[in-house]
C-alpha cells in the first residue's frame, strides 16, 4: 500500500513540474514570438527592378551633378552640390541681409525630352523660391530658362512674397494657372512633385494630387501667354521639346530622386 501511495506522489509531483516548466516558458521573453519587421525604406535616388524595366531612368545619382549643366554654358556652378545624396543650390547671406548663390544659376539637363512623366522630390528653404522648367530652349535670343519654359513653382507658401499672388504658389503653373488644390507640405519638409507631359498635354502633381492640367499649342494656350508676364516673349511655350530646368532663385534648394521615362 506504502508503495502505491509514493508512487502517486511522485505522479503529482512530476505532473505540477511540467506544468510550471510551460508556464514559465510561455511567460519567457525567448517564447514570445517577434513583431514582424517593418519593410525597409526605399533607397534614396534609385530605381526599383520594375522600374528598371518599365524604362525609367536617374536624372541624378545621388552622388555627382553628371547630367546637368548650366543653361547656354557647358558647365554648371560650383554653387550645385551634392549633399547627402542631395542635388543642392548652396546660398550665402548678403549684407542686406538676402541670399544669393555666389556661382549658381539655372541648371538644365544634357538632353532633351518632348513626351515624358517626370518625378522629383523638392526640399526648400524658409520662405524660398525656386521652379521646375520643361520645353527649355538656349541660344542666343535667350537669357534665362524662363523665357521660353513653362514653369511649375516651387515655394514656401507661408511666408514667400509670392504666396499672395495666386498663379505664384507651389504647383501652380507659374503666372498662368492655380493649383485645383492646395497640398504643399512647409518648408524644409519635401515635397513629391511630378509632370506629365503627352505631346502638350500637362499636368502637375504635388505630393500625390493631380492640381493643375492643361493643352498647350492651342488657341486657349495663345491666350493664357497673352494674358501672362510671359506675353512679350515670342519663344514663350512654343517649343514641343526641350531641356528640363532646375531654377536658381537665390534660395537654398534641395532635390532628390530625380527620374523620367519617356512617353
Amino acid at each position: 500500500m506504502k508503495f502505491y501511495i509514493n508512487l502517486i506522489v511522485l505522479v503529482i509531483c512530476l505532473c505540477q513540474c511540467d506544468n510550471n516548466k510551460q508556464t514559465t516558458q510561455a511567460s519567457s521573453p525567448t517564447a514570445v514570438k517577434k513583431a514582424p519587421a517593418k519593410p525597409a525604406e526605399p533607397v534614396a535616388n534609385t530605381l526599383t527592378e520594375n522600374e528598371i524595366d518599365d524604362g525609367w531612368r536617374l536624372l541624378f545619382d545621388g552622388k555627382t551633378t553628371k547630367g546637368w549643366r548650366n543653361f547656354n554654358k557647358k558647365t554648371i556652378g560650383s554653387s550645385w552640390k551634392v549633399i547627402n545624396g542631395e542635388l543642392t543650390l548652396e546660398v550665402e547671406k548678403k549684407p542686406d541681409g538676402k541670399t544669393h548663390a555666389t556661382d549658381g544659376g539655372d541648371i538644365i539637363t544634357t538632353m532633351k525630352y518632348q513626351s515624358f512623366v517626370l518625378d522629383l522630390e523638392w526640399k526648400i528653404s524658409d520662405c524660398g523660391n525656386s521652379g521646375i522648367m520643361y520645353n527649355v530652349h538656349e541660344g542666343n535670343k535667350y537669357d534665362y530658362v524662363w523665357q521660353t519654359g513653362p514653369e511649375m513653382q516651387i515655394l514656401d507658401n507661408k511666408c514667400h512674397p509670392d504666396a499672395e499672388f495666386v498663379t505664384h504658389r507651389a504647383g501652380d503653373l507659374y503666372d498662368m494657372i492655380a493649383c485645383s488644390e492646395e497640398t504643399v507640405k512647409p518648408a524644409n519638409q519635401w515635397n513629391k512633385a511630378r509632370i506629365v507631359n503627352r505631346n502638350g498635354k500637362v499636368e502637375h502633381w504635388l505630393n500625390d494630387v493631380k492640381v493643375v492640367s492643361f493643352e498647350m499649342f492651342t488657341p486657349e494656350w495663345k491666350k493664357m501667354i497673352a494674358n501672362s508676364k510671359f506675353k512679350d516673349m515670342k519663344g514663350f511655350g512654343t517649343y514641343e521639346e526641350g531641356y528640363i530646368s532646375l531654377q536658381d532663385h537665390s534660395d537654398r534648394v534641395a532635390f532628390r530622386n530625380i527620374k523620367i521615362i519617356e512617353l
